[in-house]
Order: structure tokens, then C-alpha cells, then sequence
């Protein structure tokens, strides 16, 4: 069965950095894409960021490249988004979940329903 447990939200201020984790079991990121996506409220979810750590390949969502940066934990089988420069705007529930590495295939994924996402983690930046 495969799981996805993301942590380490919280409360941050404007232009601080916050680490999120994403626990993964069930399959490993030698041959699956697992990355990030978010929902703000009363908006859509969105793909937030994905790397294919097995056949190469990567995205990051306009609003995000350059201030948010994913990892693999090897040891761990875990995956990391460092968010620094973070924005009001970038508050939301954030999750981690298969990807892919376009942004048509963010878009299809970020519209599975609500049985194939974990509870998420959630981020909220003050001003």
C-alpha cells in the first residue's frame, strides 16, 4: 500500500524559509515521481514542484522556481521542499503525491479527487 505522509508545516513570517518532509512507503523514488503540490484556500490545487529522480526531469511552478527547492532524503526514502522567500501568497495546504514532470501533467494530477491525497500539511505566511 502506498502512503504519503507530509509534515513540518507552520506559521512563518514573510521572507522566511520553512522545510516540508514527505515520508513515502509502498513504492520507492528509484522508478516513481513523487513531488509537491497546494491548495490555498477557496482556490484550486496546483502543482507546486516534481523531480523524477529515475529517468531525469524536472518542474517548478512559475510562482515558485527560484525560491522553493526539492530533494530526495536517499536514506529515507523521503522527499524535501525548502521554501525560502516565502509570500503571504504561498500560504496553503501542501502535499506530496505522484507527478509528473510538465506542467500538464502537474495540472492532470493536481485534479485527482480527494481519496488519493493525504491530509497535507499546512503552511501559512503572515505579512
Amino acid at each position: 500500500q502506498v502512503r504519503l505522509k507530509e509534515s513540518g508545516g507552520g506559521l512563518v513570517q514573510a521572507g522566511d524559509t520553512l522545510s516540508l518532509s514527505c515520508a513515502v512507503s509502498g513504492l520507492t523514488l528509484d522508478y516513481y515521481a513523487v513531488g509537491w503540490y497546494r491548495q490555498a484556500p477557496g482556490k484550486e490545487r496546483e502543482g507546486v514542484a516534481c523531480i523524477n529522480f529515475a529517468a531525469g526531469g524536472s518542474y517548478y511552478a512559475d510562482s515558485v522556481k527560484g525560491r522553493f527547492t526539492m530533494s530526495r532524503d536517499n536514506g529515507n526514502n523521503a522527499l524535501a521542499l525548502q521554501m525560502s522567500s516565502l509570500k503571504p501568497e504561498d500560504t496553503a495546504v501542501y502535499y506530496c503525491m505522484r507527478c509528473g514532470v510538465t506542467a500538464q501533467a502537474m495540472d492532470i494530477m493536481s485534479r485527482l479527487g480527494e481519496e488519493y491525497w493525504g491530509q497535507g500539511t499546512q503552511v501559512t505566511v503572515s505579512p
